[in-house]
């Protein structure tokens, strides 16, 4: 009888006539080129965020660098705190983040002499260029994920990478300093890790392969399949995914979603010593990042911890949430679960109603369209194929059976996630986009299959005009939403800080006063305004904490009772001096918008520069007639917007 071929990972270990073996040679291109690749994509990434000249959400501001500007520089750094910080609900491990990047920042800001304005780009641009490390490694690993299911290398793989380099809601969105952005990517890496190929029970059937099935039990064998996956073991794999995924399930509580509908049918469907195993990770992990954070505390707050008094980390018995427990309870010098907080607020007391309800097909109607824009019609193709069970197109060096076996195990999970994900967001009352941008990577992976059929040379010339269509029609959304859409209120604070600058060099005033009469958190704040002389004050939106929920309907917040309650003109009168009387001298600090006292007729006095929407413009300029305001400044902001108080320029008056 002719000698039994040598297995696969036995081929893959046969030394070559040069001593390296050819598929270690093939390996180590491999990761030469994902370098590569990985640099390019920071170098895009880079110049993604420092184009960016648009607003998209408050919480790109007051949920990261407001209270990442607190924990670099102190309570006196005169940093917007909102209400969520005060009520313990989100956790502190995002900001801390950034309030590293700023402590560098600043380092490098006096150790090269910056002058002021100098001080201030760089201090703005800083967190910009840390995101975009963040974007490029989400662009980087959703193409390694489509390499796990379609070859790696394969054209297909790239058209993943291309459909994600080249989405408008990518452009747009990813180098924010969003914790959904974060989010996004650590939960595109975890999945990369998740390793498949023994938790989805594939290897567990049959006696031909009980052998392998023995050394899998182990989790100490590196196969050649193992490679396509950074040459980590399965139990390294393992762990590092549960490590990402718990992150970003303290970031964002509901990206248990995601881990709910990926691991339960890989429980369901393994043998009991392998769910022992996963069950056994999750509280070593859990466990390893509370060591971790201590050690962070004691190196970076050891008064503070001193003063505290911690327990020991052996007491902590929270599981994978206990890897913010140590940084909650440093931060906010209470014992406290942002993430249960965090849904008992939004959940039980349905407080997130407070800022807006969408219908319930809103992510069907809207949110996806809006985060594929023309790659929708193949995310749909896509979708039907992996559901209906069609084979998956690898290339033709990966085309083992094994592999296609994990390739469509993948790519179904990816599907199921996508769908439970979206159906499940689709009941809670509040909607946004962003809220759905974890799944983007999946449907963008789902996508490339039918894309790359659909581009299959020979390519066809109205197959041409159409590809030539969607990257222009993307292109132009992107400009659009990243350039032109709601600019001005990013200008206007580059323009102020600006003129406080100019006054510094002037030797004149070294304080600047600014009142915002616009909607709450309709522009950043300390993040750009930089400066500890820039005092300023702005409309509030605090939400109805203490508030019954028979009286909620009639609940009116300070920006609403301008608007809405007592109007423009009188409410101006009410609680602001006296036009007759009014000088330039130096505002109340912004805590003083927070004051109950306000309510009872305190009156603030009036700031050096108002800045407002143009559409409030004639009734600022009914109460400040026959004063010294004159306009300075006027910007561009957007061509429509669907709330009426935001339309028009963005308007600066002064009184200097």
């Amino acid at each position: 009888m002719p000698p039994h071929p040598p297995s696969k990972s036995a081929r893959a270990t046969i030394p070559s006539s040069t001593g390296a073996s050819p598929r270690s040679s093939s390996s180590g291109r491999y990761r030469e080129s994902t370098l590569g690749v990985l640099g390019l994509l920071v170098a895009f990434r880079i110049v993604n965020a420092l184009t960016l000249r648009t607003f998209f959400q408050p919480d790109e501001f007051f949920q990261s660098l407001e209270p990442a500007w607190q924990l670099a520089f102190g309570q006196d750094s005169n940093a917007w705190i909102t209400w969520e910080w005060r009520t313990q609900l989100r956790s502190s491990l995002h900001p801390e983040v950034f309030a590293g990047v700023y402590f560098v920042a600043a380092k490098l800001a006096t150790l090269c002499g910056l002058n002021l304005p100098s001080r201030a780009e760089l201090f703005i641009a800083a967190p910009r260029v840390a995101q975009a490390i963040s974007a490029a490694l989400l662009d980087h690993y959703t193409w390694k994920l489509a390499g796990r299911v379609y070859g790696r290398g394969s054209r297909t793989a790239f058209t993943t990478l291309a459909l994600s380099i080249c989405s408008p809601w990518q452009w747009f969105c990813s180098t924010r300093t969003l914790s959904n952005c974060v989010e996004t990517t650590l939960t595109a890496i975890a999945c990369y890790y998740w390793p498949c190929h023994w938790l989805d029970g594939r290897l567990n059937s049959g006696p031909a392969t009980r052998d392998r099935n023995a050394r899998e039990f182990n989790l100490k064998q590196i196969t050649d399949e193992d490679e396509d996956v950074d040459n980590l073991g399965p139990l390294s794999q393992l762990r590092l995914s549960l490590l990402l995924a718990a992150f970003a399930c303290i970031l964002r509580p509901t990206n248990s979603l995601i881990w709910l509908a990926t691991s339960i049918p890989s429980l369901w469907r393994v043998s009991s010593r392998k769910r022992y195993i996963i069950v056994r990770e999750i509280l070593f992990c859990g466990l390893a990042i509370v060591c971790i954070a201590s050690v962070r505390a004691n190196r970076k707050f050891p008064s503070l911890v001193t003063h505290i008094q911690l327990p020991p980390t052996d007491d902590a018995r929270s599981g994978v949430l206990a890897c913010s427990v140590l940084s909650d309870r440093i931060y906010y010098q209470v014992w406290t679960l942002p993430p249960l907080r965090f849904l008992y607020f939004n959940i039980a007391q349905s407080l997130a109603v407070f800022y807006g309800k969408n219908r319930p097909d809103y992510y069907l109607t809207e949110g996806l369209p809006l985060l594929l824009t023309t790659a929708l019609p193949f995310a749909i193709v896509g979708t039907w194929q992996t559901l209906r069970g069609h084979a998956v197109r690898r290339s033709s060096a990966s085309s083992a059976p094994d592999e296609d076996s994990v390739a469509h195990t993948i790519l179904s999970r990816l599907a199921w996630t996508s769908l439970f994900m979206t159906l499940s967001l689709s009941l809670i009352s509040h909607k946004e986009v962003r809220f759905l941008y974890p799944v983007l990577p999946f449907l963008h992976v789902i996508s490339a299959g039918p894309l790359s059929s659909f581009l299959a040379p020979p390519l066809s010339l109205s197959r041409r005009v159409i590809l030539s269509l969607a990257l222009l029609f993307n292109l132009l959304i992107a400009g659009y939403a990243s350039q032109v859409h709601q600019r001005g209120v990013i200008d206007v604070l580059s323009y102020l800080r600006h003129k406080h600058e100019a006054r510094i060099a002037d030797a004149r005033l070294s304080a600047t006063t600014i009142g915002f009469l616009m909607p709450c958190h309709s522009t950043p704040w300390r993040s750009h305004l930089v400066h500890p002389g820039i005092d300023a004050w702005a409309l509030t939106c605090e939400p109805p904490l203490d508030v019954p929920l028979s009286e909620r309907a009639s609940y009116l917040d300070e920006a609403d009772q301008f608007y809405k309650g007592l109007g423009p003109v009188p409410w101006l009168k009410k609680y602001m001096d006296d036009t007759k009387s009014m000088k330039g001298s130096r505002s109340g600090m912004h805590w003083a918008s927070q004051d109950a006292k306000l309510k009872g007729g305190d009156r603030r006095p009036w700031p050096q520069n108002v800045v407002f929407f143009e559409q409030l413009e004639p009734k600022i300029r009914h109460v400040l007639k026959d004063t010294g305001y004159r306009e300075c400044w006027r910007g561009f902001n957007t061509h429509f917007h669907d709330d009426w108080r935001r339309k028009g320029d963005v308007v600066v008056w002064c009184n200097d």
